[in-house]
């Protein structure tokens, strides 16, 4: 890592600061198409607006061959062309894909697949054709061109023209959901709402959309279509997964644009070394930072779908060993106390055996079921087998309580078998609280015995 920070420079300093503006003023509007389910836009107008852009750049090339631009009157032409070619093709896209929905009765969704892909098909058709006389490499339309950014100053300041436009982008963007945020969260999670207020849901879309294709726009040149499409979601993604709330998803996708920009750039310094030290292949000349920090992206989106302490893949499977686990405890209890019901005067309890039979459950389960509630001091396993206690008795009473209280409510609203009364109850029984018991009792009148005859145990908080 040394070695990586001794050969930093002002051009990866720069490099990077592009990187992060793009991503940033990308990461943006890509939240609220995310949250508006409409990530497939953000993709077709980055793919859509190729061919505008590759021939309004054909144009300016002609115009310069022949005599009417000068060098610098093409560069100073350039991203304003480009915009108008970008806008062009974008609305083009629209009505083409609303033309399909109508004519051809596909879902919105399809056609709108069929016309980006088109579009941008189209697009890379003109850069093959046209590659050799207007000197379109279709590298950097895929990949950007990040590493060259230093080579095109702002005028005299020598700041990157790409850092001063991503920058502009990023605080237009910023500027316009300052200024509209109320409207643009409300039409974003409830358009009728918004509507019935007053609020011009359909316009608040349109900006959202010109945002995102101005956007790509103006990142498309330094990064290229690959990355502007990651930045639009991998962010945006990844924050959802740490955050319910708008402001966090929002500071969330940014920083996690400013890492990705940052990681992206220094695996790409790292990448060649690491290939070339670890298996001893041919040192790689360069690699792409844009292709890399897509890549990174979508790194960071899977650690944090495993890893997200809420929504994570890893914490979802810890929740549901645990609720297996409770359900198994309680299952134990009821047998326990029904067996208990059932013989009153004998010496209760039953051995592990009989339990894992009834029960239909692995013998390690079981155990660890065991150790659980002889732990919380409900049970007591010895020679005469597993009995409750006292405090197990009581969280046992609740439970089959619980089970036979929802039978009695499934067979006095709904047409039910007796024989399936007793499966449904099972499953409802470990998510019925002491608010909901007493809701129900109320109900039925507070029923003394359920459908089969069984006598209802009373509440342990009387």
């Amino acid at each position: 890592m040394n070695v990586f920070w001794s050969d930093w420079s002002a051009i990866d300093t720069w490099i990077v600061i592009t990187a992060a503006l793009a991503a940033m003023a990308c990461a943006l509007p890509g939240t609220f198409l995310l949250l508006r389910r409409e990530s497939l836009m953000g993709d077709a107008l980055s793919h859509a607006t190729l061919p505008g852009m590759v021939l309004a750049f054909l144009v300016l090339n002609a115009a310069t061959q022949a005599g009417w631009l000068t060098p610098a009157g093409m560069t100073a032409w350039r991203h304003p062309a480009l915009f108008v070619g970008a806008a062009i093709s974008g609305v083009l896209c629209g009505l083409l894909a609303e033309l399909l929905q109508r004519w051809g009765r596909m879902e919105p969704s399809a056609a709108l697949g069929v016309v980006f892909t088109s579009l941008f098909a189209l697009g890379l058709l003109l850069i093959r054709t046209w590659a050799d006389q207007a000197h379109i490499d279709p590298g950097c339309v895929l990949y950007g061109n990040l590493e060259m950014v230093i080579a095109d100053p702002f005028g005299q300041s020598g700041i990157p023209r790409a850092v001063v436009i991503n920058g502009a982008m990023l605080a237009v963007n910023a500027t316009l959901l300052l200024l509209f945020y109320k409207e643009i969260k409300l039409c974003t999670f409830d358009r009728d709402l918004a509507r019935s207020l007053g609020i011009p849901a359909d316009r608040v879309h349109l900006m959202l959309l010109a945002m995102t294709g101005a956007t790509v726009v103006a990142a498309f040149e330094s990064v290229g279509s690959i990355l502007v499409i990651a930045m639009l979601v991998a962010p945006p993604a990844t924050a959802l997964l740490l955050s319910d709330r708008l402001g966090g998803v929002l500071i969330g996708a940014l920083i996690v644009a400013v890492v990705t920009a940052f990681g992206g750039h220094l695996a790409a310094l790292a990448l060649p070394v690491m290939l070339h030290r670890w298996a001893g292949a041919a040192e790689a000349s360069s690699v792409s930072t844009a292709g890399m920090m897509a890549v990174v992206a979508g790194g960071l989106f899977l650690t944090t779908w495993f890893l997200s302490p809420r929504y994570g893949l890893l914490r979802q499977r810890l929740d549901q060993a645990r609720l297996r686990r409770r359900i198994l405890s309680e299952d134990i209890l009821g047998v326990l106390y029904r067996l208990e019901e059932l013989r009153p005067a004998a010496v209760p309890g039953a051995d592990n055996a009989s339990l894992a039979a009834t029960l239909s459950v692995a013998p390690w389960r079981l155990w660890r079921a065991l150790s659980r509630l002889t732990q919380r001091g409900w049970i007591v396993a010895g020679g005469q087998g597993v009995i409750l206690t006292p405090e197990g008795r009581k969280a046992a009473r609740d439970l089959v309580r619980s089970h036979r209280l929802w039978e009695s409510y499934l067979a006095k609203h709904f047409v039910i078998p007796d024989r399936r009364l007793h499966t449904l109850a099972e499953a409802a029984e470990h998510f019925v609280g002491p608010k909901i018991q007493e809701a129900l009792a109320e109900e039925l009148e507070q029923p003394v015995r359920d459908p089969h005859g069984a006598t209802i145990p009373p509440s342990t908080a009387s």
